[in-house]
């Protein structure tokens, strides 16, 4: 089967004329029908060839629940099973599939182009915790408090159906369902809508390096996984093996859908080191290469963001260059730098870290470990860049993983004090990277984000809490692991909005705003070329000095993570330089009354747990 850019080829999709076109890939299948329990009626697929069985047909309706009858070429014996391309699962996993028209939503958004990368501040939410309602809608009721905020994108964790209503989402097993419980497809799409309206930008989360375990049925359809290699949390998808070809398109077509049918404006691909593939085209320079030829063809900009943990450029190099082509990647090292300068323990992956040299290393070199000896890999680890653009970089303080992967789920409001939560902000936002707020993070909120499920089957239930105790034997934390599966833990994780209200967290979220402003306005910070960065780390004092430039002007960030005033020496250019922004000052909470920190020549005094930049610029 070929792909079409124009339109969706896989599963149930309607033609202007409503006539339903139904393509399914069975190469397991003697023979295929699709029923439709509420009118009786079946109806028989034809063998198209290559594995994949066709119907065009009047008779299935919109909003129809239908699933597919299989009769197995090897023992006769027949199956019924719901769509694996379904668009909406409406009784969730284990029930029919919906027959829903991708077509009929009247989208407003013709002079919407995209954004560009440069200009991205990323807000990534659940869409479950993220308001008291957990659904599209209720997102929807917000966007204007995140605009006013500063934010240019929101970043949706995972919608593909799940099994329950309580999950991260990356336990998906339709991938190209979106999640009932959230308002299902035309609820995504009218929230996409709405973003664009008000000049936000979507980003979607996506998962194409495993299935989740409840409700996953690929296997009675094809050769969907592969034994020649293992995820961490279940078999491998089959992208190169026999039969690959299918599974291959069935996840380019993936991310099409997103971009064409759903108007979502960057996808961002979970762990892509676990997507084993040693085809001479790997799958992501494939989706990459698809990407371009829908973008040429509706004249929109769309970006493939990775999560990467292999410091390895050729992700990101340009298909040119003999890469894949990412146009930009997360990293975790920059995070786990930042936390600990701060003072967190050096615990599992964190023991690897070393501090203010290590965040210096990555506002440099966006990767810290560039081939150089991993104490917990046990080897060498990592390459050097060559790219230039900060732009192709995602950085944080907080995201889902680093707060909800630890055994309590507790975010750096509880973990470090009010002056240090400004400090983080300020590292994150003077970087040469793209910043990424995890929700609640810009007021300080202290609930928890935990690891929550709502399986049904009680051996899987009992699976997923033993894995969750394995999970955290390198980090030695004591106290009860939160039960995945309790429905408290789910509800604990919802954000207070209230909070927004109360004097500190009020304080917070106007710093934070300031920042964004600072770092939307600035020409030195908006800047992302990470040839005008020099960063210099002081291990006694366990502070940085980052220096950025554009043309004649040029900032001055340092960077106090340690509990006392400590006295850096400066360039004596910035003796009188204008300052941009002091945390330790007291409409910040601080403790500073002023802002002249100049002790002598050359000499600053920089408040405990603090950030201050200065600016000049040459005449």
């Amino acid at each position: 089967m070929e792909i079409d850019i124009q339109k969706r080829k896989i599963g149930l999709n309607f033609k202007e004329n409503g006539a339903a076109e139904i393509r399914l890939w069975a190469p397991l299948a003697a023979q295929v029908s699709i029923l439709i329990a509420d009118r009786e009626l079946t109806l028989q697929l034809f063998d198209e060839g290559y594995g994949y069985w066709y119907l065009q047909t009047d008779q299935v309706r919109k909003n129809d629940q239908y699933r597919f009858k299989i009769t197995s070429l090897t023992d006769g014996e027949t199956l019924e099973r719901a769509d694996p391309a379904a668009l909406f699962q409406e009784e969730g996993p284990n029930g029919p599939s919906t027959a829903f028209d991708l077509n009929a939503f009247s989208w407003t958004d013709a002079d919407w182009k995209g954004v560009d990368l440069n200009n991205l501040v990323i807000y990534e939410l659940h869409t479950g915790t993220f308001t008291p309602d957990g659904d599209f809608a209720a997102i929807e009721a917000k966007l204007d408090y995140l605009v006013e905020f500063g934010i240019t994108a929101i970043e949706i964790m995972p919608v593909a159906q799940f099994s329950g209503n309580r999950n991260w989402g990356y336990d998906g097993v339709f991938p190209f369902a979106v999640q009932n419980t959230y308002g299902g497809p035309s609820s995504l799409q009218h929230l996409v809508n709405a973003c664009h309206a008000k000049g936000l930008a979507v980003i979607l989360d996506v998962v194409y390096n495993h299935v989740g375990p409840e409700g996953n049925y690929f296997s009675d359809f094809g050769e969907y996984f592969t034994d020649k290699y293992q995820t961490p949390w279940g078999k491998a998808i089959n992208f190169d093996d026999a039969g690959c070809d299918a599974v291959r398109n069935y996840f380019i077509e993936n991310a099409l859908m997103w971009f064409r049918d759903f108007h979502i404006d960057a996808l961002r691909l979970d762990a892509v080191h676990a997507i084993k593939d040693f085809s001479p085209v790997h799958i992501l320079a494939d989706i990459k290469t698809y990407t371009e030829k829908l973008s040429q063809t509706t004249g929109r900009a769309y970006q493939l963001i990775a999560e990467l943990d292999l410091n390895d450029e050729r992700y990101i190099r340009h298909q040119s260059e003999y890469g894949y082509g990412m146009d930009a990647q997360w990293v975790d090292e920059f995070h786990h730098a930042l936390r600990v300068c701060t003072g967190q323990v050096k615990e599992g992956y964190y023991s690897d870290f070393n501090g203010v040299a290590d965040l210096a290393k990555s506002y440099q070199d966006a990767y810290v470990y560039t081939g150089q000896y991993s104490p917990h890999r046990q080897r060498k680890f990592g390459m050097p860049l060559q790219q230039v653009s900060g732009a192709k970089f995602v950085v944080f303080s907080q995201n889902h993983d680093q707060v909800g992967n630890r055994m309590l789920g507790e975010r750096s409001s509880v973990l470090v004090s009010f002056e240090m939560l400004k400090l983080m902000a300020g590292a994150v936002f003077c970087s040469p990277f793209l910043p990424l707020i995890f929700m609640g993070e810009e007021w300080a909120e202290t609930n928890p984000f935990q690891f929550f499920v709502s399986h049904s089957d009680e051996e899987l239930i009992e699976a997923v809490r033993k894995g969750r105790k394995a999970e955290f034997a390198a980090f030695h934390t004591h106290g009860e692991i939160p039960d995945p599966q309790a429905a408290s833990t789910f509800e604990h994780s919802k954000l207070d909005w209230d909070k927004t209200g109360e004097p500190n967290h009020k304080i917070m979220l106007s710093y934070y705003k300031t920042l964004i402003a600072l770092r939307k306005k600035h020409p030195v910070l908006a800047n992302l070329d990470r040839r005008n960065v020099q960063a210099e780390a002081f291990p006694e004092q366990n502070c940085i000095v980052l220096r950025r430039w554009k043309d004649s002007e040029e900032i001055l960030a340092l960077f106090n993570f340690s509990k006392q005033k400590q006295t850096l020496s400066i360039d004596p250019s910035f003796q009188h330089a204008l300052v941009l922004l002091d945390s330790s000052l007291t409409q910040w909470n601080g403790p500073n009354l002023e802002s002249n920190h100049i002790v002598a020549e050359s000499q600053l005094n920089l408040f405990s747990e603090s950030i201050l930049i200065l600016y000049k610029a040459d005449a």
